[in-house]
C-alpha cells in the first residue's frame, strides 16, 4: 500500500503520509522501534509542511514519535514533542478533546519516569 501510494500520490500527499506512520505504528508493534523512528519521522515532518502544526493528523503524528523515542528510552527527546503536542492541542482543540486528553496521559507518563512529577509542577 505505502509504495503504491507513494508512486501514485506522492511522497507528501496527506494518504501517504498516514501510511508512512501507520507503518511505523505497525513495526513498533512488533518491537522495531530502529524500523519505525524513520518512518515516524518521515511522517512528522511531512505533516508539518503539508497539514500544519494544527492538524490532528500531526498532533498524533508528533504524540506518536514522541512515545517512540520514550519507548527507546531517549527521554530528554521525547519531553519536548509530547510537550508541543498538549500545547498545541489545548491552544486548537480544547482541554477535553480526546486528542488533548491523550496527549495530558502521554506527557504525564513520561513525567513520572523522568522522576515524578507532574504537569503543573514541571511547568510551574
Amino acid at each position: 500500500m505505502l509504495e503504491v501510494a507513494r508512486e501514485t500520490l506522492g511522497d507528501r500527499y496527506p494518504v501517504t503520509l498516514i501510511s508512512i506512520n501507520n507503518l511505523g505504528e505497525l513495526l513498533q508493534a512488533k518491537g522495531d522501534l530502529a524500523a519505525a523512528e524513520p518512518l515516524y519521522r518521515e511522517a512528522l515532518e511531512g505533516k508539518r509542511k503539508t497539514l500544519g502544526i494544527r492538524h490532528p493528523s500531526t498532533l498524533t503524528s508528533i504524540n506518536n514519535f514522541g512515545g517512540l523515542l520514550q519507548a527507546k528510552g531517549d527521554l530528554a527527546a521525547a519531553e519536548p514533542l509530547l510537550r508541543e503536542a498538549l500545547k498545541v492541542c489545548r491552544e486548537t482543540l480544547g482541554d477535553r478533546h480526546p486528542h488533548t486528553l491523550i496527549s495530558i496521559s502521554n506527557l504525564g507518563l513520561l513525567l513520572q519516569k523522568l522522576g515524578g512529577l507532574t504537569v503543573t509542577e514541571r511547568e510551574g
